[in-house]
């Protein structure tokens, strides 16, 4: 689906990354904290995804010396297609399996392991 919606390049370390970013800019510590890899690899991260113009830096408003990581124009296209790609999935499967199964089987996949 990825090479559909023209986002091939985007690796699996990348796509953990966007499903943590919100609409708002978030801080590189904060995604660090929350993927439980170290800032340098997140700033590896963020720094091929704008080369890609996928998410954008900008300052934070509270301290100048932050900086927020923040979805670009093109990667807000990109989320959006992502979320219509994942709703499909869902529906798919829960034509297969019931929605009752799907929403257990996500309530297993959603707990902390």
């Amino acid at each position: 689906m990825a090479e559909a919606s023209g986002y091939e390049q985007v690796s699996p370390a990348m796509s953990r990354l966007f499903g943590l970013m919100k609409r708002e800019p978030v801080g590189i510590s904060v995604l660090a904290r929350q993927l439980a890899i170290s800032r340098q690899a997140v700033h590896k991260l963020v720094n091929e995804a704008v080369r890609m113009d996928l998410v954008e830096l900008v300052d934070s408003a509270e301290d100048k010396r932050v900086k927020l990581v923040g979805f670009s124009p093109r990667g807000f296209a990109m989320s959006a297609a992502a979320t219509r790609n994942l709703e499909k999935i869902e529906r798919d499967l829960a034509d297969r399996i019931g929605q009752e199964n799907l929403d257990t089987l996500k309530q297993i996949l959603n707990q902390a392991w």
